[in-house]
Order: C-alpha cells, then sequence, then structure tokens
C-alpha cells in the first residue's frame, strides 16, 4: 500500500524554512573544522604525519558507509509521538557537542596513539553528526513537495550551513588564532585551536536544539507511511533496492566525486593560503568574511535557475563556472602572471575570485541536493515506500566525503611533493610550492569532469516530477487515501 502524499503549505512559512536551515549550523561548523583546520592542526600544531591524520579520517568515513544507511532507514521506520525525525535529532545534540570539544584538545601522546585517538574520536564526531544530519537532511523531502519550492527551502539550508561554518572560522581566526610569543603565526597556535573546540561545540549544541525545537510544529504534516517490522536481512535489501534507483545512483556518484575535490580544495585551503600566497591570518579573515557574501547569492541564484532551466542543466554550468573562477589564479601564477605575495593588489584579486567562485558553487550543490529530494517520490511510485531517510544518508554521506576523502587525498598530495611538517610562510622551497600546484590543478580538473559526466544520468524534470505527483495522487485516491498539500 503506498502511503498518502502528506505535505505541509504549497508555500512554506519563512519561520519554517527559517528553523529548518538553522539547523545546518552544526554541520557547517563541524564541516569546516575538519575540512579547513584539522589537518593543519593535527600536522602541523600536533606534529602527526599528515598521511596519517588523512587515514584516520578516511577510517571513520569507512564507518559511515555502513551507519548512515542504517539510521536513514530506522528513521524512515521509526514511530513516535515526535514523530520519525525529531527523536534522533534532539539525542544527538549533546554528544556532538562534547566530542567536538575533545577533537581539538588531544592528549600529549606519541604519534601512534595520537592516530588511534584522532580515528577514535573522529568516528565518534561523524556518529553522532549523522544522528543529526540524516533525519534533518530527510525532513526537506517531508516539509513540500514543491519542485522549487524544494530549491527554496534547501537554498536556506546551504546558506546557513555556509555561513555557520564561515562564521565559526571568522571568530577562529579574528579571535582565537592569533600569535603569542612562542607561536609567530596564528594558525600554528595550540592554545587557540582548544577554545575553538568548545565554542564551536557551543554554536553546534544550540543550533541542533533550536532547528529541532522550531520545525516541532510541522510534524503532524509530514508523511506517516504504515508502519511495518523489518528484519535486519530485509533492511539491507531495502537500502540496496533504493540506492539502486538510476537517478539517485547518477547523482549521488556524481555529489561524491564532487566532494572529492571539494574536500580536497577545503582542506589545501590554508597550505595554499598560508604558503602559497602567504597571507596572514587576517587576510584569511576577509576571504572568508568574503565567502559569506558568496552564501547570499547562492541562497538568491539557486531558485532562480531552478525555475529559468531546471536543476540539472543549471547545476552543471555553474559548476564549470566554479571550477574555472577558482583554478585560475593558480594557473596564472605558475605562468607568472600574477601579482608577487605581499603586493598590494594580490589580496584583492584573490578576494573577488572566491567570492565569485564560491557562490557558483553553493549555488550548484544546492540544486544536486534538491535533485535528491526529487528522487523520493519517484522511488515511491516504483518501490511503494517513502524512503526519506535511506536517500539522504546517501547525500549526508557524500556531504561527510568532503572532509574524509578530500583530507586523505591531502595528505598524499603533501606526501607526495615532500612538503615539511612545522613549516613557516616564506621559507619552503619554492619548487615544492610550486610542484603542489602542478599537482593539484589536474586533479582537480579530473575529478570535476567525472562528476559533470556523471550528473547527466540524471533524468528527473519538473515535469516528470510533476507526473509522478499527479499518479502518487491517483494511488493514493484508488485506496481511499486523500492525498493533502500536493503542489504541482
Amino acid at each position: 500500500m503506498t502511503a498518502a502524499v502528506i505535505t505541509g503549505p504549497p508555500r512554506l512559512p519563512f519561520q519554517a524554512k527559517l528553523f529548518y536551515g538553522l539547523g545546518s549550523i552544526a554541520f557547517g561548523v563541524k564541516d569546516a573544522g575538519f575540512s579547513y583546520f584539522l589537518l593543519i592542526f593535527y600536522n602541523q600544531v600536533i606534529g602527526l604525519n599528515a598521511a596519517a591524520a588523512g587515514l584516520a579520517i578516511l577510517i571513520a568515513m569507512a564507518f559511515d558507509a555502513f551507519l548512515d544507511p542504517i539510521v536513514g532507514q530506522v528513521s524512515d521506520n521509526w514511530r513516535s509521538r515526535w514523530g520519525r525525525r525529531h527523536p534522533f535529532m534532539y539525542a544527538s545534540a549533546l554528544p556532538v557537542a562534547l566530542s567536538y570539544i575533545a577533537l581539538w584538545n588531544p592528549p600529549h601522546w606519541s604519534a601512534a596513539h595520537l592516530f588511534w585517538y584522532l580515528t577514535a574520536i573522529a568516528i565518534v564526531i561523524r556518529t553522532f553528526i549523522t544522528f543529526y544530519e540524516v533525519p534533518s537532511s530527510a525532513l526537506s523531502a517531508e516539509l513540500t513537495t514543491g519542485y522549487d519550492e524544494r530549491t527554496v527551502l534547501l537554498s536556506y539550508r546551504y546558506f546557513f550551513g555556509w555561513v555557520g561554518g564561515l562564521s565559526i572560522n571568522l571568530i577562529a581566526l579574528f579571535f582565537l588564532l592569533r600569535p603569542d610569543a612562542h607561536h609567530a603565526v596564528g594558525q600554528l597556535n595550540p592554545v587557540g585551536y582548544a577554545r575553538y573546540g568548545v565554542v564551536a561545540g557551543a554554536i553546534m549544541f544550540c543550533a541542533i536544539l533550536i532547528s529541532a525545537g522550531g520545525t516541532h510544529r510541522y510534524i503532524p504534516t509530514f508523511t506517516v507511511p504504515p508502519k511495518r517490522k523489518i528484519r535486519l536481512l530485509a533492511m539491507a535489501r531495502e537500502i540496496v533496492s533504493t540506492w539502486s534507483h538510476r537517478s539517485f545512483l547518477f547523482i549521488t556518484l556524481s555529489g561524491l566525486a564532487t566532494s572529492m575535490a571539494a574536500g580536497l580544495g577545503a582542506s589545501m585551503n590554508y597550505y595554499f593560503a598560508t604558503f602559497y600566497w602567504e597571507f596572514s591570518a587576517r587576510q584569511i579573515s576577509a576571504f572568508t568574511l568574503g565567502v559569506a557574501v558568496s552564501a547570499a547569492i547562492a541562497l538568491i541564484a539557486a531558485p532562480r535557475f531552478s525555475r529559468r532551466f531546471g536543476k540539472r542543466a543549471s547545476a552543471i554550468t555553474l559548476m564549470i563556472c566554479s571550477v574555472t573562477i577558482s583554478l585560475a589564479p593558480m594557473a596564472l601564477r605558475l605562468f607568472g602572471l600574477m601579482p608577487a605575495n605581499h603586493s598590494s593588489a594580490l589580496a584583492p584579486i584573490i578576494f573577488f575570485q572566491t567570492i565569485v567562485a564560491t557562490a557558483f558553487y553553493i549555488a550548484a550543490t544546492t540544486l544536486i541536493s534538491a535533485m535528491i529530494a526529487d528522487v523520493v517520490e519517484d522511488g515511491e511510485l516504483k518501490t511503494g515506500r517513502r524512503a526519506e531517510g535511506v536517500y539522504f544518508s546517501a547525500s549526508s554521506l557524500v556531504a561527510k566525503a568532503v572532509t574524509g576523502i578530500g583530507i586523505f587525498a591531502s595528505g598524499l598530495l603533501l606526501g607526495a611533493v615532500h612538503f615539511p611538517a612545522g613549516a613557516a610562510p616564506g621559507h619552503v622551497a619554492p619548487a615544492v610550492i610550486n610542484h603542489l600546484a602542478e599537482v593539484y590543478i589536474p586533479v582537480q580538473i579530473a575529478l570535476y569532469a567525472i562528476a559533470l559526466t556523471l550528473m547527466l544520468g540524471y533524468k528527473i524534470t519538473r515535469a516528470s516530477h510533476g507526473e509522478t505527483l499527479r499518479l502518487l495522487a491517483a494511488e493514493a485516491e484508488s485506496v481511499h487515501l486523500a492525498p493533502v498539500g500536493i503542489e504541482p
């Protein structure tokens, strides 16, 4: 029996979008810390080998590969007076905050023991963020069925995710990672990272509870599929069956390649900013502030592109623009066509380039996430099951691949060019710096080329999505279940 298609209002009120989006601050803070600070902290500050740090995060990501779909499947079949998603969201808040604080306050152990500490604490953090992120992501497909309204809703999610991550980065760079008598470079000061962990953990705790509480009132409007008992083996079969949906498979693999490239870029960002361009912490802070402008641009642009050109065509075009603009300054430097380090022209060029490239990227990834939401009804039509949690568990895993594969790949890249540990800006051989860029650029181009090619396999359009909703409504009527709030 197919469940009724029950949604919230055809046009979601602003407060629904606001509270839903605010929750992504938690994931944004966690992801920004893992992407931008974790490798440089454990490698350059703590002294752990870069490849070992990358391997620790990769192991944690492999653990996620098993956990994420299980959490998705369990939340799809959960029944409580607080609905299917909210119990997991509420329960995750405190463990996420405490484990994140522990990440940035490692014990004074040997390198071998630190590797296992990092591995264990990364698994704990990613486990509890999964208990929030998967159910929270699944709400986007429950709050509305509208093709364009989902893009709007997810634009808020991505906006607050980026702004949350950027805000904590600004706090860290401006107020926490400050030079002192023993550390001339603020990004290499261990005391600042310990304080950062406490502040970031508190922000994550508040964001999760505010979002869960703010969306609680919409629980009665969510779909409640028929209750059923499912054994472990059957659960595994259903997960595989759900993930085998053709368009979902293509967009997820495309997202994985995109996340690998984005994770590599994020992990290498502070290396290039600190050693390639030789920017100060204050200058890097300004670039970070500029990216908040990018998030605001994407919040407005993504829904407009969706309405005008459709999701897939818009995502492909925006991603190509983002990659081209983001790699251009580095490529031009290799050919001697960029201003010298410490010149007055260099920082403004990188500042505006970062704003534009990042705006295109955020808008593209927003559309990709909205494309996954549209698979939910198509999958329901084919299987008779609503599986928001299972679909978005893959999306969550892909998002966390940004840090897992990105940090691992960064460690390999740094090892391949023999980048020295404990290095000081301006004292790394130019040949090493240039070699790093020469390897980095083609790897990024290859990863994004794979992602864009795979995206062509996604076939759901505005018209096909509308037809799917009509067919589901007809099925609901045939079993005397009246559809409520369907938006074409």
